[in-house]
């Protein structure tokens, strides 16, 4: 017989909600590497983040209590970071290093609290925005995300007895577990949780994660979640994302500056970062414009991420200019995280397999794929594709054109502007379901 822990079960009920975030280290691990960044570099930009519905069809504030976001927010803005989690990050060993994170700045992190927000329904439509000091609204983007996701999943479980979520949580583990089967059939494959943005909840992804870890054993690299990461005994993985070149060619003073964002960004990020952390994310403004651009010394990097094109096209569009600089392919790193599911992770395996090296990043089909497990079929359970994107900087409007035009964001005149500057070329449109 289970021992039913009383006093527990009386502390959780003293929670006036019960909260989808409890830690501030409930984030990517990106988000906290960036962070360094700008703090160090750009402690006095200022950023608006702002939430987009990219699922259209979609009408997230239909489906959610506003008064129920506004508590879960304004229960993240109540959090501090532990001192458990601030020694853990200053003793911790991340890409092989144990001072990644300096004392100065930890010691800024330890006061950290998240900033204001803007909330407002209008059309069945969230407007929600973060402005303030970027090194404060960046870290709004994974808690915003995460707390909307989970609660569009528990409004629509409210309406579901417990046998239906048995079976409902039954059918979602046994597609899970046939997704680790296949997967654990590809040699030397290196995989990891990047699932925490648009996962169902905080308690199903640490559910994934760990069946990962007891199915695919050292396949399983790491996660991108640093509260799981700390959790789990698993390493904390992630390299940097759009909003850095975003707000650094919204700040350029000119056309030229402009230009020379994306790599003025992998020059700061060296002044903080090498080895394994040395990761290219080359679509911002366009994978074919950002190569062509290039210095030479950027070859001389770890490897790419390409995040929005497709993955062999834009693995193979890597691969040839690593090979026309004089490189080794088969010295590189291709980090695949795009959408990924078992079908598309074995199709890039086995095209590039032995050519190059290769790392998955699984998010939202690993963390939120309940596609056909309730009794009855239920939309509101699918997975939709919502992200928190730089809108200013500065007041300035940022922009991102990425290489495919559906996941381009910012207003249609500068969105012009940029593709006048970076072009067109190698941009093609593909549905975005995730």
């Amino acid at each position: 017989m289970t021992k039913t822990d009383i006093a527990k079960r009386v502390y959780d009920h003293t929670w006036k909600l019960d909260p989808v975030i409890r830690s501030l280290l409930d984030t990517d691990f990106y988000k906290l590497l960036m962070l360094q960044m700008i703090w160090g570099l750009y402690p006095q930009v200022d950023a608006t983040f702002s939430l987009i519905n990219r699922t259209k069809t979609v009408r997230l504030a239909d489906e959610i209590d506003i008064a129920e976001l506004r508590d879960q927010l304004d229960h993240a803005r109540s959090l501090r970071f532990s001192k458990k989690e601030m020694i853990w990050l200053a003793g911790n060993t991340f890409y092989g290093s144990k001072q990644i994170f300096r004392p100065d700045f930890l010691a800024w992190l330890s006061e950290f609290q998240l900033p204001e927000y803007e909330l407002a329904r209008r059309d069945g439509r969230f407007e929600l925005r973060f402005h303030g000091r970027w090194t404060e609204t960046s870290m709004w983007e994974i808690p915003a995300l995460a707390i909307i996701n989970e609660l569009r999943s528990r409004a629509t479980m409210r309406s579901m007895g417990p046998f239906s979520l048995d079976v409902l949580y039954a059918r979602a583990k046994a597609k899970v577990w046939s997704k680790v089967e296949r997967l654990r059939k590809l040699p030397d494959l290196r995989i990891s949780d990047f699932g925490t943005r648009r996962r169902h909840s905080f308690l199903w992804q640490r559910w994934c994660v760990e069946a990962l870890k007891e199915g695919l054993g050292d396949a399983l690299t790491g996660t991108s979640n640093v509260k799981l990461a700390m959790d789990t005994d698993l390493e904390a993985l992630g390299t940097n994302a759009h909003e850095l070149p975003m707000v650094l060619a919204a700040l350029a003073p000119d056309d030229e500056a402009l230009l020379e964002a994306p790599y003025q960004v992998l020059r700061d990020w060296n002044q903080y970062y090498g080895g394994n952390l040395l990761i290219v994310l080359p679509d911002t403004f366009g994978t074919e414009s950002f190569l062509r651009g290039a210095p030479d010394w950027v070859a001389d990097w770890t490897g790419f991420r390409p995040d929005s094109a497709p993955a062999i096209e834009g693995g193979e569009k890597i691969i040839s200019w690593w090979k026309e600089r004089g490189r080794d392919p088969r010295e590189k790193l291709l980090i695949f995280s795009d959408g990924l599911d078992v079908d598309t992770i074995e199709k890039a395996y086995h095209h590039f397999h032995g050519r190059v090296r290769m790392a998955f990043g699984w998010g939202t089909n690993l963390t939120n794929d309940f596609e056909g497990c309730a009794p009855v079929e239920i939309s509101s359970l699918n997975a939709i594709s919502i992200v928190c994107k730089v809108s200013h900087a500065n007041g300035r409007p940022a922009v991102k054109l990425s290489d495919n035009p559906e996941k381009a964001t910012g207003a249609p005149g500068e969105i012009q502007r940029y593709l006048a500057l970076f072009g067109e070329t190698g941009r093609v449109a593909k549905p975005v379901k995730v």
